[in-house]
């Protein structure tokens, strides 16, 4: 029996992007294995809590993970549409500026007895989707509106699907993407070499 598929580590950019992580977070991997981080329920609470973006007891339902596998999508798109250079599908930039308008961005200023005035954002249990799906909305604009978008690219070794930012030369997400593009390549050489 084979040892289920694991994900390979973030993407370069991922450290400084969350979107670009939380778009990679459906992977495609070769011989038809799939890895979807955000497949189940207690697999989008997991993702979330270690983004920061919920607490491990969240509770998140169904309904709320197939928001974010929507959304999720909807960044996929708009990311390939940048990397193409085509145009954005109106459809993907609605449910992108939906999810930014979502929650308010603004911190709340606080008073603590003990050590005075604090900002924070609010967030009562039922509102952390809705800042979840704020926040990575908003760090897929940021991203796409800044010089780094000139860097994102997809991943050049199929069947990967994950996106990266472009570091020099390299247009691998991970190192075992980059040995299977160059296996692929020195395979490819060698069947044009032999006698046909």
């Amino acid at each position: 029996m084979s040892e289920p598929p694991t994900a390979p580590p973030p993407a370069p950019g991922a450290e400084e992007y969350l979107a670009l992580d939380f778009v990679n977070s459906a992977i495609a991997l070769p011989a038809g294995h799939f890895i979807d981080l955000l497949g189940t329920p207690e697999a989008t609470n997991r993702w979330l809590t270690e983004h920061g973006l919920a607490p491990s007891d969240a509770g998140v339902q169904e309904m709320c993970a197939a928001q974010l596998r929507s959304l999720r999508e909807h960044l996929r798109s708009l990311f390939a549409a940048r990397v193409a250079g085509a145009p954005a599908l109106p459809a993907a930039l609605s449910a992108v500026n939906d999810a930014l308008s979502r929650a308010p961005s603004a911190a709340l200023l606080y008073w603590d007895e003990r050590n005075g005035p604090y900002r924070a954002a609010p967030c009562p249990t039922n509102e952390i989707l809705d800042r979840a799906l704020a926040a990575l909305a908003a760090n897929a604009a940021e991203l796409l509106t800044s010089p780094d978008a000139d860097r994102l690219t997809g991943c050049g070794s199929a069947p990967c699907n994950r996106y990266l930012l472009r570091h020099g030369r390299r247009h691998w997400c991970s190192t075992r993407c980059g040995d299977r593009a160059r296996a692929a390549r020195a395979y490819t050489r060698r069947a044009q070499a032999q006698p046909g």
